[in-house]
């Protein structure tokens, strides 16, 4: 009889009855891949909850869960932890000591279990000031410090696995699974309530957009499992019965890619650009007739439209590009990539363009963690994809425009509320209709747009509207822009703070002529530099009516980045933090003295 799915671990019974994989995850310690199958994952599991029962813990209590990397022990944990009852409370590894304090009081962690050194520094520091925090366990051999090994230990007497399958039996499907707190761009972290429904759900009413082979592929995951999107297609991958490969960092992401050879991985737009970027630049360092092909196909493919709507003679003239060049593309990528599901921020269109041109089909959707978290996707098969949208509605799911242009959301993904906020929750809440803070469109053939962020779109002191997502989605199509902010809410004109893409700002400097200098204070300083920055402004500016332009901008000397608090963990940049940080430039540009 197989195993009904209505519970987050009823997918690993699920997968181990219907497909029994060898390897079922598989992650690499010490230069070799270890896998883990199916059979072992509900054996660890099972332990892992055997051994949670003699620590005292008891369905309702709080687990958290933290880890550098993505890796097996992560996977075994949250089945352990919720098979009993108990709750995953997921954390971003580089949030700052303050936040694990405050994630680990709010939500009154019992336990932690954490992949390494740095992060143990971080929770044991949390720990002072956690009344609730009994035991810290890592992945790693840490001297000093609980191994998770221990808790399987204690529960390796099977004799207490009746206890075990009786609360497993007692977790009801609208019972709480996870507290997720959200890495949002302003405010304190939000706890978003995710019961076994809510993701179940997702997941099954995803499964359909995903061109899979049950049982036949493997995928490379590396984007945060403690993000619900990668979560999510965790138990997407278990259900389809599809080996999981963890790769080991974001540096070596490009070896794993030729090692593991994946059908399918997901991605942020930002790792898309830094890919293309990489691309673009061995193709500039072609000479001849080589780097005259090598444009022509990237000229080509920047033009692709699906289902073959260029006409025959593109079609023709696509087939040798794929051949003399985008055939490399891939061999790079590992030769077997197909799809990149691509979520989190917005994607520039010419991405997506051209790596579908180039036969590894992008399908970039929606979500949002308070909706566990797919929306819509889009899909190459029966003609579901279309550029500049975040495609159609996945089933089961509603989405309506507000008269202001918000999308709202109802369906059986929407979270059960901010956990202890009863507060915040109202506030997002209409009835049954979740209010995203996006603001979109839905075009005749269903297809959503995302045409920019509610608590973003600002008005200058003209009374004008300004939408900084469109504005700044368009000049990071430039080679020489890293990350932009638009601001001037109350301002006479749009301006914006950028962040230069400094290794291909010393590229571009190296083949002028220019002062290659290490100090990136002293690199934006070059008049020649700012002008060129100028000229992409320009470009972008053309697609703009007059009084939304970027009339001013000023450059960065700092990489945003994570660990200095100005990206989220989803490289989403925090407007208010990097305006709080650069406000002498913001002051410069609107001439405001003190």
């Amino acid at each position: 009889m197989s195993i009904k799915i209505n519970r987050l671990f009823d997918f690993a019974h699920f997968q181990l009855e219907k497909f029994n994989l060898e390897k079922a995850f598989i992650t690499k310690y010490n230069g070799t891949w270890v896998s883990m199958s199916s059979k072992e994952y509900i054996e660890k599991a099972n332990a892992i909850s055997r051994g949670l029962l003699k620590l005292g813990i008891k369905p309702g209590d709080k687990i958290a869960i933290i880890s550098t990397t993505n890796r097996t022990e992560w996977n075994v944990l949250d089945i352990g932890v919720m098979q009993i009852g108990a709750i995953n409370i997921p954390m971003y590894p580089t949030i700052s000591k303050d936040e694990y304090e405050y994630i680990f009081n709010h939500s009154e962690v019992k336990l932690c279990f954490l992949s390494d050194e740095v992060l143990l520094e971080k929770a044991r520091h949390a720990q002072k000031n956690v009344p609730t925090l009994k035991e810290i366990y890592s992945f790693d051999s840490i001297e000093g410090c609980k191994n998770w090994e221990e808790v399987i230990d204690l529960g390796k007497d099977t004799s207490t696995q009746g206890d075990v399958e009786k609360l497993m039996d007692a977790v009801q499907p609208s019972d709480l699974a996870t507290i997720i707190y959200t890495s949002g761009t302003t405010g304190t972290p939000k706890g978003v309530m995710l019961s076994h429904n809510n993701i179940v759900t997702n997941v099954l009413d995803s499964y359909s957009r995903l061109p899979l082979k049950d049982g036949a592929m493997s995928v490379l995951s590396f984007l945060p499992v403690c993000h619900i999107f990668e979560r999510m297609l965790h138990y997407l991958y278990q259900y389809a019965g599809i080996s999981i490969y963890f790769a080991e960092s974001m540096d070596k992401i490009g070896d794993n890619l030729k090692e593991v050879k994946p059908s399918l991985m997901s991605v942020v737009p930002r790792l898309l650009e830094k890919v293309y970027e990489g691309i673009i630049t061995k193709g500039t360092a072609l000479t001849g007739i080589k780097k005259m092909l090598f444009f022509w196909a990237v000229d080509l493919g920047l033009k692709y439209e699906p289902y073959g709507q260029n006409g025959w003679w593109y079609e023709q003239k696509l087939k040798i590009a794929n051949k003399l060049i985008f055939s490399k593309w891939r061999e790079a990528l590992g030769g077997k990539l197909v799809t990149m599901v691509c979520g989190s921020a917005p994607l520039q269109p010419r991405l997506a363009r051209i790596f579908t041109a180039a036969k590894m089909d992008i399908m970039e959707g929606y979500g949002l963690t308070e909706t566990s978290p797919v929306v819509s996707v889009n899909m190459y098969k029966d003609k579901m994809l279309r550029f500049t949208t975040v495609g159609r509605v996945i089933a089961n799911v509603e989405v309506k425009i507000a008269e202001d242009g918000e999308i709202l959301i109802k369906g059986p993904n929407v979270m059960q509320g901010y956990y202890k906020d009863p507060e915040k929750t109202a506030e997002v809440m209409s009835g049954d209709y979740f209010h995203t803070g996006d603001k979109g469109e839905i075009d005749a053939d269903g297809f959503l747009k995302i045409t920019g962020r509610k608590k973003e779109i600002f008005k200058t002191s003209g009374g004008k509207y300004i939408v900084p997502a469109l504005l700044e989605n368009e000049m990071k199509q430039s080679r020489f822009i890293e990350q932009i902010v638009v601001i001037g809410e109350g301002q006479k004109m749009p301006a914006a703070i950028i962040q230069p893409n400094f290794e291909f700002l010393r590229e571009w400097a190296k083949r002028k002529g220019e002062p290659v200098l290490s100090n990136n204070a002293d690199l934006i300083e070059n008049p020649r530099i700012i002008k060129r920055i100028q000229k992409e402004i320009n470009k972008g500016n053309k697609n703009f009516s007059q009084w939304e332009t970027i009339k001013r901008f000023e450059l960065s000397p700092d990489v945003w980045g994570i660990d200095n608090g100005l990206l989220t963990p989803t490289m989403k940049p925090k407007r208010n933090e990097i305006i709080k940080k650069y406000q002498y430039l913001y002051d410069k540009i609107y001439k405001i003295t003190t």
